[in-house]
């Protein structure tokens, strides 16, 4: 294992300190316990929180800030965190309009953030995240929340923003969700710091179809083929799920686990939106990079979600975090 770290027990504390320097005009940092809120969080309007384990930066602490998150809560890498950090990081924004948590769909977070939204004086309610289509639709646990979680919380940050309530924000946030479906591939897998070692084996031949994005193993190994061949599976996966008409407008973002370059993400979104266009989708707007990773992967995931007139609004409203800034 190469890292560039001091120690395995230092590493999220001086990454969040290092995180809070270099954007201390957009975010301010709480330590024990440890949170992310807005520089300017005095706004009355339903704030926005999210989190979990870290390691897949820049969700969630990067995406803190006007038009999207109020308050984001770091886990130790690939753990959920704690209630006390949801308890006290929704406390320390509140502005009398209500809480909405934004959770992706995996045990330790569901039940934590549940213990918080119990704990709190405070009206609250929850989007949970499910868009991982390379698990079948009734997994006991349900499907993971991965990328997708991203487009939830940029539109519904924006609806926040412009001054909607609690319940239409989270009607809007479950429109969202439900209109999104996600899968990755992974090339390599990812080392964990505290373990050392790749958490799990692959081939130098070999790619994992179906992947989380917390180290798991896919769906299914498979020999590498061309790109275009990846990206066929994919985007066909998807596809069936979402069943997008010909006319129908979508956003499509490509996601890097964090080792992939931007030249090979580009060259995957050319081949996702040709595979939509031919079938007459109107790719209407567009993400493409790394924003929720896997440590040190290779590889990357396809998202789509299907818009409609206000999620384009609200979509292309101004934003200014440490990872998505536009109209600003």
């Amino acid at each position: 294992m190469k890292k560039m770290i001091n120690s395995v027990e230092s590493l999220l504390e001086e990454s969040l300190n290092g995180f809070a320097t270099a954007h201390r005009d957009i975010v301010r940092l709480n330590h024990q316990p440890n949170f992310v809120t807005r520089a300017d969080s005095s706004k009355a309007k339903v704030k926005l929180i999210s989190g979990g384990g870290s390691g897949h930066e820049p969700l969630h602490t990067g995406l803190v800030g006007m038009g999207m998150l109020d308050a984001a809560c770091p886990g130790q890498i690939f753990t959920s965190p704690g209630p006390d950090q949801m308890l006290v990081a929704a406390q320390a924004v509140d502005a009398g309009k209500g809480i909405l948590f934004i959770v992706k769909n995996y045990a330790g977070d569901v039940m934590n953030f549940e213990i918080a939204a119990e704990m709190l004086d405070i009206p609250t309610e929850t989007i949970l995240v499910a868009d991982d289509v390379s698990l079948p639709a009734d997994h006991s646990t349900g499907r993971r929340g991965v990328a997708g979680t991203l487009i939830v919380e940029k539109i519904v940050g924006a609806a926040a923003e412009a001054g909607a309530n609690l319940q239409a924000c989270k009607q809007l946030g479950e429109r969202v969700a439900q209109s999104t479906a996600s899968m990755g591939v992974a090339l390599s897998s990812c080392t964990v710091p505290a373990i050392g070692k790749p958490t799990f084996d692959i081939g130098s031949n070999e790619i994992e179809m179906g992947v989380g994005i917390h180290g798991e193993r896919g769906r299914e190994p498979m020999d590498l083929v061309s790109a275009s061949e990846i990206v066929e599976k994919l985007a066909s996966h998807i596809d069936a799920e979402l069943k997008p008409a010909a006319g129908q407008r979508v956003l499509l973002h490509v996601n890097g686990f964090g080792a992939t370059p931007l030249m090979e993400l580009y060259l995957v979104f050319d081949l996702a939106a040709q595979y939509w266009q031919e079938k007459g989708v109107i790719i209407e707007r567009s993400l493409v990079g790394n924003f929720t990773t896997s440590l040190d992967m290779a590889g990357c995931s396809i998202t789509l979600t299907l818009l409609d007139d206000e999620m384009i609004q609200y979509w292309d409203a101004p934003v200014h975090t440490a990872a998505l800034r536009w109209g600003c």
